[in-house]
């Protein structure tokens, strides 16, 4: 049977103006996450910008995790969002949520709570 899986959506605020700038520390996390949280990747792309800022996204089976930064405002966005198809993921859903606001020292300003 069909379980709505979580999309977590999120605009953050942050003086982490190093960890803004560059994906290294984000990718770490994420894939020390997406392996002791027993996710699957399919692939990853992420991106520095001259300017400074990055991009990235981790495609997964369950679905998808994607940020963008951009320092010179002090700006994160990011979203997670797992499917319930073989197992529950909400728990983990928040689990990363949490890490990457700790991560940047993170104020939240939005977050969105999609059951889909």
């Amino acid at each position: 049977m069909y379980q709505p899986g979580l999309h977590l959506i999120c605009d953050c605020l942050s003086k982490e103006t190093t960890t803004l700038s560059d994906y290294k520390a984000c990718q770490i996390l994420l894939n020390q996450l997406i392996e002791s949280e027993g996710l699957s990747k399919i692939g990853e792309v992420y991106h520095n910008f001259p300017s400074g800022g990055f991009t990235g996204v981790v495609c997964l089976t369950e679905s998808h995790i994607s940020i963008h930064t951009w320092p010179e405002f002090g700006r994160i966005t990011f979203d997670v969002f797992l499917s319930n198809y073989q197992k529950v993921n909400n728990q983990i859903a928040h689990r990363i949520y949490a890490k990457l606001i700790e991560l940047f020292n993170a104020n939240v300003i939005a977050s969105h709570e999609i059951n889909r």
